[in-house]
């Protein structure tokens, strides 16, 4: 049975396509082969720590615990840890299940395989973003050390460097981060041990401080909510993209550890270590805390952290873009053509200013993924499984679906379009802090209505009786 679904498979891929995904074996544009899921938990949950250890996470604990309160951003970083550690978790399952990552699970999960096509573009672009925002902290750590050298060229660098990194694809970047994550925790407690020694801006406890007129609870801590959820939804989809590698054995610890763990670490060590550094320093800005602590060693830690980031981010920029052009234009020039694709738009972005822009692209962004995450979680729980509406498995082969799924994409337009009026205040100031929780209880309230009003029509055109019994998620 094995071997039916591969040879089909095959046949439903362009042959540059297939030549391209034997050669880096990231699969792309279909399931990864059950005999191809051959990476341990460990392996993988190494790959995500690259997520995991950015210093983007010092930064909103930072900013949070200095605006709102030591107390509020510790708080909401459980909150974070709680809701994206579920979400990741069941997302990881499926991924592993399937053999698919979100992009090709949106597809036979109630979007259709042009419908799919909307989330890959704008998980593309998210990933594109984070890249270009990761790459301007390295740029401004080093440059502050060479400001001879122009911002532009460390751009253009510091941008290249990703490239070649991302070339031999999952393989290349388990080894990548398992050789850079002890230099990274030695730089960490080198940065910790000199700020304990370093005089403090602030006397008491770091969990204690509160800015004047702050209280604990209240609107600050639903501000620090919100900052949060303008992450959240991205680390929980990110899962899918390694889990679907993951050694069937390994399913029931894998799952946890890839889906639930790296959400500790980015909200609950490197979000409460921000919240640390931010109160002990008197300063919210990782780049300047960080080299004020480590002198030119700090330089080199945020060297490390961007790259260990942005390694993943051009990787999953790249199947982003790579889905999107085959569902829409039928173009697959392969993974490598969209890694420089996807680091050349990174740069453009961050010669552009992208910074000017981020709370804006932020705020759609945290709404988007968080509706997305919740809309796949909701498909597989209550739709597929409880009510028993569509089929059991993944499809990700086009003349096997429909163009159009209205349970998702309807789903995803009108709780995106609301989240985000909420977002911009246009419901009132609750909303506008849980805008993104919002939108998804929303959507999962929408998916479960359309699921039972078009009951599961638009799921399956023609159904793979070639599928093994071992992917079905029940």
């Amino acid at each position: 049975m094995t071997n039916k679904i591969r040879s089909d498979t095959i046949q439903s891929v362009p042959a540059n396509q297939q030549t391209n995904e034997k050669k880096d074996e990231d699969y792309s544009l279909d399931r990864v082969p059950r005999e191809k899921r051959n990476m341990g938990w460990l392996s993988i949950t190494n790959i995500t720590f690259g997520i995991a250890t950015a210093i983007f996470y010092f930064q909103m604990g930072s900013v949070m615990a200095l605006q709102f309160g030591a107390a509020n951003a510790i708080i909401s970083a459980i909150y974070a840890i709680i809701v994206a550690g579920i979400l990741g978790t069941f997302i990881a399952y499926l991924s592993a299940k399937s053999g698919m990552n979100v992009n090709l699970l949106s597809r036979g999960g109630g979007f259709g395989y042009v419908g799919a096509s909307l989330t890959s573009f704008i998980y593309a672009t998210n990933f594109i973003m984070y890249c270009a925002l990761e790459g301007l902290i390295l740029v401004a750590a080093v440059h502050s050390f060479f400001p001879v050298i122009p911002e532009w060229v460390l751009i253009v660098i510091f941008g290249s460097i990703v490239i070649p990194l991302n070339w031999f694809g999952i393989k290349q970047l388990d080894k990548l981060q398992k050789w850079t994550l002890p230099l990274f925790f030695i730089f960490l407690i080198a940065a910790i041990i000199m700020a304990a020694f370093t005089s403090p801006a602030y006397n008491g406890a770091f969990w204690s401080y509160m800015p004047e007129g702050v209280q604990v609870g209240g609107t600050a801590l639903l501000l620090c909510i919100g900052m949060q959820h303008g992450i959240m939804g991205l680390t929980p989809l990110l899962a899918s993209d390694y889990a679907r590698f993951l050694i069937p054995k390994d399913t029931k610890i894998g799952i946890f550890a890839i889906g639930f763990i790296p959400q500790i670490f980015c909200f609950g060590v490197m979000g409460g270590l921000g919240i640390f550094f931010g109160v002990r320093l008197g300063e919210p800005n990782p780049g300047v805390y960080i080299v004020l602590l480590l002198g030119i060693w700090g330089a080199l830690f945020t060297m490390l952290t961007q790259i260990r980031i942005n390694i993943t981010n051009i990787y999953s920029g790249s199947l982003s873009l790579s889905s999107f052009f085959e569902n829409i234009f039928k173009f697959t020039p392969g993974r490598r053509f969209w890694v420089v694709v996807t680091g050349i738009t990174a740069m453009i972005l961050m010669l552009a200013g992208i910074v000017n822009h981020l709370d804006t692209a932020m705020t759609f962004q945290g709404v988007f993924l968080m509706t997305w995450a919740s809309i796949l979680v909701t498909d597989a729980v209550i739709v597929k499984k409880i009510l028993k509406i569509g089929p059991l498995y993944y499809e990700a082969r086009q003349q096997n679906l429909y163009k159009w799924n209205p349970v998702g994409v309807i789903s995803l337009l009108v709780a995106s379009a609301l989240g985000t009026a909420a977002a911009l205040g246009f419901m009132g100031a609750f909303l506008q802090s849980t805008a993104a929780f919002f939108a998804a209880l929303l959507a999962a309230v929408i998916t479960v209505t359309l699921a039972a009003a078009t009951k599961g029509k638009y799921y399956i055109k023609r159904v793979n009786k070639d599928i093994s019994q071992e992917d079905y998620i029940a």
